[in-house]
Parts: C-alpha cells; structure tokens; sequence
C-alpha cells in the first residue's frame, strides 16, 4: 500500500490541549523550536501521514488553525490529554494517529510502522510507539472500537493513557529514540 492509499484510511490528531504548567503557562505548541513553533513541526511531519488533520487545543485556536484541517477544544470536565481524544469531532477514517505537540521529530513514518503492527495483529485496537522498550503511548495508532471505549472509561474515573491501554487488545512497534524528542520543559525550547 502506497502512502497516498494509506492515508486515506487515516485521520490525524495533535494533542496541544495542555494547560502549560511545564512551561510557566505559555502554550508549548507555540514556544519555538529551532525558529518555528512545535506545532509547524509536528504538523509537517504528520500531515503527509493522514488525510485530515485536527488539533486539539483549548486557547490559541486562532493560532493553531493554519496548521490543520479543523481545530478543536476539549469537552470541559476531563484533564489530560484523554480529554482531547474524547472531544474529538466524528472522523470517517477508520484509523487514528495521535501525537502530542512537543516532539518535532515524530516519524516521518509513523502511520506507516504503526499500522504494519495492527495489521499483523488483526485482534489489536491498538499500536502505540516503543523506543528501546519504552513506551510512548501518545504515539499510537487507534482503529474506532478502541475509541467507543473511551467514554465508558473516563465515566469511571479513569484519566490514564496506559491506564485505557490496558483495557484494550494492544501491539507496539519499535522506533529510535531521537524521534521522540520531548520539549517539555522551559530549557528545550528556543
């Protein structure tokens, strides 16, 4: 399958809800890195990998909405960033790919290895990133059972991705590490 049929089947969602506390509460989608905000480099790398692109963000939606296709905020009542994949408007594609907004380096060839992974585990709903087996749960690709689960869990209480992950038929698949570079803090940022 070539990327253009690929992408086709996948929808795409940057997380950039976070309320910034990392950051002394600047919106770390938009701190820059190497001269252009996170968000322009995580939606570069991404978007080439889905068919529409949404962005998950709860101030700034102005800002945010040159780089996808729709924006978004979360659903009030719910913290983390299962908030911003329940408020997610309905998507037609089959697949989901998530990624937070502060790891410009994400794969370019993300969608692709994730989706190898599901399809080789037909049962999973489920394929998320590794790096020397650690995970990366906000790199992960989502067939829509999965999804149907996730009111049910956050009704409950729950508020963990691995958490909801370790209710669900799961697969991971291995990247190297520099992909998943994480400016998550004041010094990693420009």
């Amino acid at each position: 399958m070539n990327n253009v049929e690929q992408s086709g089947r996948i929808a795409g969602l940057i997380l950039a809800g976070g309320s910034g506390q990392r950051m002394s509460g600047r919106d770390k989608g938009l701190l820059p890195w190497r001269g252009q905000p996170l968000i322009a480099q995580v939606a570069a790398r991404l978007r080439p990998q889905v068919n529409t692109l949404y962005i998950s963000c709860n101030r700034n939606s102005t800002a945010y909405a040159g780089y996808a296709d729709q924006v978004f905020r979360d659903v009030p009542g719910y913290d983390g960033p299962l908030a911003g994949l329940y408020s997610l408007p309905a998507v037609a594609a089959p697949l989901l790919l998530l990624t937070p907004c502060d790891t410009p380096l994400v794969p370019r060839d993300l969608a692709t290895t994730l989706l190898q992974a599901l399809e080789a585990t037909p049962h999973a709903d489920i394929a998320y990133a590794t790096t020397e087996g650690s995970p990366h749960y906000l790199h992960a690709l989502l067939r829509h059972r999965a999804l149907a689960t996730l009111e049910t869990y956050l009704a409950a209480g729950g508020r963990s991705v691995k958490g909801w992950y370790a209710r669900q038929h799961v697969v991971t698949a291995e990247f190297n590490a520099a992909c998943f570079l994480n400016c998550n803090t004041p010094d990693s940022v420009d």
